[in-house]
């Protein structure tokens, strides 16, 4: 945890007050193969001079002590002494990591990320766990669809989502045919910032390179 501080710099992105969140959980999700990567662990290729989740790490703190890492290979990330779970449904993908987080948590809530989120926003995360109060969950919205792995679940929905898995339904941008999820949209999320930026994720070399 001292050697993460020791690599924190001002965040361009994240001018809220920091607050922590009462029964509110947090899960970044590493569970992908990267083989666009060619296998590379994307949390730690380095944006603006650190990993990309140790800049996650930094902003997740400010909001929850109770973080955790979905990864199948958990010994990657044994240097960051946090939680660490191995998918509990495997081979299920995105869904699968985030009804793994689900279980693991004992908060009424959990925020969940993609672990190639370089630009996480605090204002963002703590607006979708506020919305999340009244529904099942919270996600951004855009033109391009949900974004499923920028969201916030209520631990409630894990039996649903179980049953879509279960019944090969695998597709995580669907979810929100089964459970309620209210929605941040590209208005409201203009306010914290360039949209693109917010949602830049590292999905190719060519995304990474962008995001350089």
């Amino acid at each position: 945890m001292e050697a993460r501080r020791q690599q924190t710099t001002q965040t361009t992105l994240c001018h809220d007050v920091s607050v922590i969140l009462p029964n509110v959980a947090a899960a970044i999700i590493a569970g992908g193969q990267a083989r666009r990567f060619g296998g590379q662990d994307k949390s730690r290729l380095v944006v603006q001079g650190r990993p990309i989740i140790v800049r996650q790490l930094e902003v997740l703190e400010r909001i929850t002590p109770a973080i955790m890492v979905i990864a199948n290979d958990t010994a990657r990330f044994q240097d960051l002494a946090i939680p660490t779970y191995p998918d509990a449904i495997p081979q299920a993908g995105a869904i699968g990591g985030i009804y793994t987080a689900l279980v693991r948590a004992t908060t009424d809530r959990v925020l969940v990320v993609g672990c190639d989120l370089p630009f996480l926003h605090e204002g963002v995360l703590t607006r979708l766990v506020t919305l999340a109060e009244d529904a099942d969950g919270a996600w951004v919205v855009t033109a391009r669809g949900p974004e499923p792995l920028l969201a916030c679940y209520r631990t409630s929905a894990a039996a649903v989502i179980q049953q879509e898995i279960a019944q090969g339904n695998l597709r995580a941008a669907d979810i929100g045919r089964v459970i309620r999820m209210a929605v941040l949209d590209e208005v409201e999320l203009a306010h914290f910032g360039p949209v693109e930026q917010l949602l830049a994720n590292l999905n190719s070399p060519d995304d990474y390179a962008r995001v350089q």
